[in-house]
Parts: structure tokens; sequence; C-alpha cells
């Protein structure tokens, strides 16, 4: 039994195609993700879910779609793909969309938003599929069709969730994504006393470790409070958790190819001076993971 874990979408803030990042992509941020009985979870919804909206129509051969989405928050970048995912056109197909409430509205309030007339032809009400919404937060847990999911709440302006995937009544191990956080120093957040010890100890021991490295370490110096973490940061927390992989994500926009190529070896060569021994590579659209 195990959990298939696919990228459609890896880049922060924006989508930024183009000559510089065909090899890790320019579409933000989607994840999909399986469960060994096949049950569809797919893990923020940027303008990667369109891609894997038509990979689904084309292998369901007609066949009903269903599965669950989860949002981290309600930022542009994580849900600005829903309103061309084509599957939530088409009648018999059914979603579940799972959020934490974003400060001042829900994630449903905020969804049908950006379908309104203003900025959009397409009314939410006009989707042919299922849509219902259901919220989760900090340290609950959820058991799904074939996996559980516990929610984190990280550093990020507006709040975010981490979200822990495993299957049922295992331990250990699973899949942790945390596309949006800032592990640096900052004044802007928050969070309780402890909380970093609190979040290592969710992640600890995870076979795979999706989680933001945005920044350079010099950059984050002009971006304190953005929300968002450094390869070193990032590095660091999975070295210290004992995670099997780190997969860096959230790829800062001008983030080119070859420039990522150069901070994997710098991850990379910090792994092997601190003696840990976790794995570290580059989130890729296409890259697929067993875990």
């Amino acid at each position: 039994m195990s959990l298939r874990l696919q990228f459609w979408g890896t880049r922060g803030s924006v989508p930024s195609p183009g000559p510089y990042t065909v090899r890790y992509g320019g579409n933000t941020p989607c994840i999909e993700l399986r469960t060994s009985g096949g049950w569809l979870v797919i893990l923020d919804a940027g303008t990667g879910i369109r891609e894997l909206g038509r990979s689904l129509i084309e292998q369901s051969s007609g066949a009903p779609v269903a599965g669950d989405i989860f949002l981290t928050h309600a930022h542009w970048d994580h849900i600005q793909g829903i309103p061309f995912f084509a599957p939530v056109f088409q009648k018999g197909n059914r979603f579940t969309i799972w959020s934490q409430r974003s400060e001042g509205a829900s994630i449903e309030h905020v969804i049908r938003n950006q379908m309104s007339p203003v900025v959009f032809p397409v009314l939410f009400e006009q989707l042919d599929a299922d849509v219902d919404f259901r919220e989760i937060s900090d340290g609950e847990r959820h058991a799904g069709a074939g996996y559980e999911v516990t929610a984190m709440e990280v550093r990020h302006p507006g709040g975010a969730l981490a979200f822990r995937f495993a299957e049922p009544r295992t331990r250990g191990g699973g899949l942790v994504y945390v596309s949006d956080n800032e592990l640096g120093a900052s004044e802007k957040y928050q969070t309780p006393s402890g909380w970093r010890e609190r979040f290592t100890e969710f992640v600890r021991g995870a076979k795979v470790l999706v989680h933001d490295t945005t920044y350079t370490t010099d950059e984050y110096d002009f971006h304190r409070g953005w929300g968002h973490s450094t390869f070193r940061d990032a590095t660091e927390l999975a070295v210290q958790a004992g995670v099997e992989t780190l997969v860096l994500f959230h790829h800062e926009p001008r983030r080119t190819d070859d420039e990522l190529d150069r901070r994997l070896a710098e991850c990379q060569a910090l792994v092997r001076e601190s003696g840990g021994g976790v794995q570290v590579i580059v989130a890729a659209e296409g890259l697929t993971l067993t875990i």
C-alpha cells in the first residue's frame, strides 16, 4: 500500500512560463495525490490544476470524477486555477474543497467572488459538478477515503495551513505539504510560544516533505514578513526533523532552471555538512513520487 504524488504546478506567486522555466515548470501550485485505492486528493488549485483537469477527463473515459481539494489558503496563486478546472463543468462529478476560514471570509465566499461577473464570464452557480465546502482547522484530523490528514497553522500573512497525509492506521512516514511558510524570525506573526518546536514535531519522520523555498538567504533580508522561507531554512528543518526526502517548492517566479540546479547543489552540500541523510530534490512539473 502506498500514496502516489504527482506535481502539476510548482511555482509561487504568479505563473512564469518561458524558456528559462521549462524543466521545473511555470505553473502555480497544484499537486495530485492518489491513495492506494485510487481516491483523488488535490493539494492547492493554482494554474497547474488546469492541465490536471484535462488529464482527469481523459483518463476517466466518461466516468464520473470525484475527489477532495485541500487549499492551504486563499491567496490568488493557490485558487486561480479553479475557474479553468474542466471537471467542475461536467455533471456527475463531485468535489469537496477543504480549507481553513480565511481572514474575514470563508473560502467559499472567496472562490465564488473570483467567479463574479466583474472578473470572470462564468458564475460559480453555473458549474455543473457538485462542489461542497468544508473547513479544517489547526490541529484537526480528518479521515478520508483511504487517507488521514492532519492540519497545522503556519506563518503566512492572512493565515495558511500545512497538511500531513498518511494512510489510515499508520504511524510516521507519509507526506507533509507546506506550500507557504516563513521559518525565519519575523515580528509580523502572533504565533504562540513553542510554535517552532510543535511544527518540527509535525514534520518529524515524514517520508516526503514538500516545503516552501522561495528565497535565498540574501533575498530574504528584503522580504521578511512576506510569508516565505529560504533554501537553508527548509533544509535545516528537514535535517532536524529527520525526514527522508525534502522537495524544494514554491519557486520564486524569476528563478531559472539553471539557478534552481545551483540551489539544489547548495542544499545537498548543507545536508552533507550537517551529517544528515536527507535526500533533496527540486519540485518539477510531471515529477512523481511514491510515499
